[in-house]
């Protein structure tokens, strides 16, 4: 079975308004897969935090609703994606980022990935370009 770390970029497909949301078919068909079993997902303890943020501003900018938000928020948790510690990933992704000139935000996820031998699935175009020829990390919309 494909396993995947899940960036909270591609999570924001399933949450945000069609509108406007680049890859959201490629997203809900990685979701479709996850629920039918076929493709294991794993995130950093950030990502939940990163959601949460996502919807906050959705809110702020008019975009969605406060309920519609808090609906969302309440649906992705309940998915329950397995969660690991970013505690255990933070000194190798402060040095990723030093060395790569990402924020140390972005390098959890890519340190996740590179210690679980999983490949990083992001919407972050620019994030697979600086880091995909050295890290395992696929761009969305390559999938």
């Amino acid at each position: 079975m494909t396993s995947f770390v899940l960036d909270a970029s591609v999570a924001a497909k399933w949450m945000l308004p069609a509108k406007g949301e680049l890859l959201r078919p490629e997203a809900f068909r990685l979701l479709d897969a996850y629920e039918a079993g076929d493709v294991n997902l794993i995130v950093p303890d950030i990502f939940w935090a990163e959601c949460g943020n996502i919807l906050w501003k959705a809110v702020r900018q008019r975009r969605l609703e406060q309920s519609a938000a808090e609906l969302a928020m309440q649906t992705l948790m309940q998915r329950d994606l397995p969660t690991s510690p970013s505690k255990m990933l933070l000194q190798q992704a402060v040095m990723m980022a030093f060395d790569f000139g990402r924020s140390v935000y972005d390098c959890l996820y890519v340190t996740l990935a590179a210690r679980s031998k999983k490949q990083l699935i992001t919407a972050d175009e620019r994030l697979a370009n600086a880091l995909a020829a050295r890290f395992p990390v696929k761009w969305l919309g390559a999938l």
